[in-house]
């Protein structure tokens, strides 16, 4: 627990106002998943990577996506060179630890698919020799969510489901951000020395799996994906891989939290990040209501399993 708090203590340093989605990207990093951030340009994507990747002593890379970012900019680019008369590789920003993919929702469908392809399997295959991605991978994906159409390809649901987590990056309140502009006022931007290496997120990655869940708790979480999956105003339920996804997410709250296990209330609070994008509404439900508004649904009408056996 010491070891995640002198991490939270040097992101917050840096970070102002965002202590939620600091939490929510450790729980994805001590995952192994990967992040859909939303948000509007100026609120500090950026400075999240790259502050995470300072923190922990890795590599980090950024790619500003556009409509004519081909997936071999992504993975690889192979040159000729003349004196040799020999093709060279020169692996794409991809091969990194901490990859910031900038307003993904500019990339082509193809370029969007390589992307999503590699965050799945961790690895590129370069004409049929496979190249591993570094360890540990965190994909930092950015969509503005006020973006005019022109120009942007939204990711089907089929891709949304591959992110573990999709986290909205709100403005910073109205003291965060008179705090933001003293600190400002007074140095320049810097970034914290490294307080953990690669290989203490992989040990971390691998305490996360032995946080254990009750089967009561486990049956819960199973009845919530199936009222998502018969709920009326749902065309679209939480698949196989967001039940998996919720309960790692549960697990990695847990852990944060300085728990061993995984409680109900772990996993009601990470349900808007690890669940809401995965769900696909009917026409019906576009007209009533939000994905918000029915996930709260479930999560009103499946009863709580509690110590005593009783529910709410």
């Amino acid at each position: 627990m010491k070891r995640i708090q002198r991490m939270k203590d040097a992101l917050q340093e840096i970070i102002i106002g965002q202590d939620n989605v600091i939490d929510l990207t450790l729980v994805a990093l001590f995952n192994g998943g990967h992040i859909l951030l939303e948000s509007v340009p100026g609120t500090g994507k950026t400075l999240l990577a790259k502050t995470f990747a300072q923190v922990i002593n890795v590599d980090f890379q950024r790619i500003q996506f556009t409509p004519d970012i081909l997936p071999s900019d992504v993975t690889e680019l192979r040159f000729f060179h003349p004196q040799d008369q020999a093709f060279y590789l020169h692996k794409g920003p991809i091969f990194t630890n901490i990859l910031l993919a900038d307003e993904v929702n500019r990339a082509t469908p193809k370029t969007q698919s390589s992307l999503l392809e590699v965050m799945q399997e961790q690895q590129v295959t370069i004409d049929g020799e496979t190249h591993g991605i570094p360890a540990p991978f965190l994909v930092l994906a950015t969509q503005n969510p006020v973006e005019s159409q022109q120009g942007t390809y939204s990711l089907p649901a089929a891709q949304l489901d591959r992110f573990f987590l999709k986290i909205p990056m709100a403005y910073p309140a109205f003291e965060e951000e008179r705090t933001l502009l003293q600190r400002h006022a007074r140095q320049r931007e810097h970034l914290p020395p490294p307080v953990l290496n690669a290989d203490d997120i992989l040990a971390l990655q691998r305490e996360v799996e032995g946080i254990t869940i009750h089967r009561d708790v486990e049956t819960y979480l199973l009845a919530l994906v199936q009222e998502t999956r018969t709920h009326s105003l749902l065309n679209v339920g939480v698949s196989p891989r967001g039940t998996i996804a919720w309960l790692r997410a549960a697990k990695g709250l847990a852990f944060i939290k300085g728990r061993a296990y995984v409680t109900p209330t772990d996993i009601q609070t990470i349900a808007p990040y690890a669940v809401a994008h995965r769900l696909l509404l009917s026409m019906e439900g576009y007209m009533t209501k939000s994905v918000e508004d029915i996930l709260n649904e479930v999560l009103e009408n499946v009863p709580v399993p509690v110590e005593e056996g009783s529910q709410r």
